[in-house]
C-alpha cells in the first residue's frame, strides 16, 4: 500500500530477492541476514506492501521440503559438472569422493538460502502476481486457526 509503481517487477529477481509473489515488492521475511539462524525462518504475517497474507493455512510450508529437495540436487549436479569440467574424475584415485565432501560442505553452507528460497517459491506456486495489486486484490488464507498459530 506503500508505493504504487506503476512497472511490473521481473519475477525471477522477485524471488531471488525473497519478495512477496503478489506484489513483487514487499520483503517475506523480518530479517534480511538468513545466516541468524535464531530468525531465519520467521516471516511476516503480511507483505509489508500489498498486506497479501504469506501463512495460508496451517502447515503450508510443509511442501517446501520437496523445493528444498529439488534445489539441493541442482546444486549437486551444478557442483558435479563444474568438477568435471575443472578437475575431472578417474577410477584410480579418490577424487569423486573430494567431491562428495565439497559438495556436501557446500550444501550445508547455503542451507538457510535454500530454504529461504524454497518458501519463497512454494509461496509463488499458490499467488500469482497480480497488476491490480495496490487496489487490494488480497488472496485469502483458506483456513487460519488463531488458537494453533505458531503452537507448534
Amino acid at each position: 500500500m506503500s508505493t504504487k509503481d506503476a512497472s511490473k517487477p521481473n519475477m525471477v529477481l522477485s524471488v531471488l530477492h525473497n519478495n512477496c509473489p503478489r506484489c513483487r515488492r514487499g520483503k517475506l521475511f523480518t530479517n534480511s541476514n538468513p545466516y541468524k539462524l535464531n530468525e531465519m525462518l520467521k516471516m511476516n504475517e503480511q507483505c509489508p506492501v500489498c498486506g497479501q497474507a504469506t501463512n495460508m493455512e496451517p502447515g503450508f510450508y510443509y511442501g517446501t521440503s520437496y523445493v528444498s529437495y529439488a534445489l539441493a540436487i541442482a546444486v549437486s549436479v551444478a557442483t558435479l559438472v563444474a568438477w568435471w569440467v575443472l578437475i575431472g574424475f578417474s577410477l584410480h584415485d579418490n577424487r569423486f569422493f573430494w567431491w562428495m565432501g565439497t559438495n556436501a560442505i557446500i550444501l550445508i553452507a547455503i542451507q538457510p538460502l535454500l530454504m529461504r528460497l524454497s518458501r519463497t517459491i512454494w509461496l509463488s506456486f499458490f499467488i500469482s502476481y497480480s497488476p491490480r495489486w495496490n487496489e487490494g486484490d488480497v488472496v485469502m488464507p483458506e483456513r487460519t486457526n488463531d488458537g494453533l498459530k505458531n503452537a507448534w
